[in-house]
């Protein structure tokens, strides 16, 4: 973890760009600890969505956006949130000539930052879209104990030796922050094809990581991993959309088979 961490610590709002506010959080130390090496077994991307972006025209009028940030899964770099939220808050009282020019300066921040190139997307404050749903079945209303209070993969186990494709979703995702301990919750996607997955033991190993405390994209590495490793799918996806804070939500998507993941928006997003 980066000695100069703005998580936790009282921090001055700027009034001016400043990029060198964002604090890039190696992907590394985490991956080493999940046993990961170079050559990952998944693909996918961090996509975050910012609600709250807002900067000067050239006559000192305000404009406002939200901005889809998406970060590559092979980028060196995570993002600290709270800098991150401190970055684009600095753009606020700074005139650009236009959007593209909003855009071309946080893509040439951010992509430095990660280490990777990353895409950007400002959306203008219309009424597009709706509340969605994970597509598949959920898994919420099944009865089972869930005493587990540490992450434990052998909970995971099969329903049967039946070769299945399905969705299971479950809006029961909670994870601690692994700084402050604040609660992060969200809800979480799982698409398969292999073995039948029994969908209690799931349920019981997503709720198992209520005190698990870890950035959010690390704890869907581990979930992709441990159930890769549990239950041998010969596809899988894992995606986690966690709600949002400080104007920010942030929502990794795994996979060995699907390209990307739609960005949509869950009821409590």
């Amino acid at each position: 973890m980066p000695g100069k961490s703005l998580l936790g610590e009282k921090a001055e709002y700027r009034s001016s760009y400043s990029p060198d506010l964002l604090q890039p959080i190696p992907r590394e130390e985490n991956r080493r600890i999940l046993g990961l090496a170079a050559e990952l077994p998944f693909h996918g991307e961090d996509i975050w969505n910012a609600y709250e972006l807002t900067w000067l025209n050239m006559r000192g009028k305000p404009q406002v956006a939200t901005a889809e940030l998406r970060f590559p899964a092979d980028s060196p770099n995570i993002i600290e949130s709270k800098s991150m939220k401190l970055y684009l808050d600095s753009l606020s009282m700074t005139q650009y000539q236009g959007p593209d020019t909003v855009t071309k300066a946080i893509l040439a921040d951010l992509s430095r930052a990660a280490g990777a190139p990353v895409t950007v997307q400002l959306h203008p404050l219309i009424a597009s879209g709706s509340i969605r749903e994970f597509p598949g079945n959920c898994i919420d209303n099944l009865d089972v104990d869930c005493g587990s209070e540490n992450v434990d993969p052998d909970i995971l186990s099969y329903a049967s030796d039946a070769t299945v494709s399905e969705a299971l979703t479950s809006n029961l995702l909670r994870s601690l922050c692994p700084v402050t301990g604040q609660p992060d919750s969200g809800g979480i996607l799982i698409r398969y094809h292999g073995r039948q997955i029994d969908p209690g033991s799931l349920l019981r190993y997503i709720v198992s990581y209520r005190k698990h405390q870890d950035f959010h994209e690390s704890c869907v590495e581990r979930i992709f991993l441990d159930i890769k490793k549990q239950c041998g799918p010969e596809r899988l996806s894992v995606y986690a959309r966690y709600n949002r804070r400080g104007g920010l939500d942030i929502n990794p998507f795994r996979s060995d088979f699907e390209p990307t993941a739609e960005n949509l928006r869950l009821w409590r997003q």
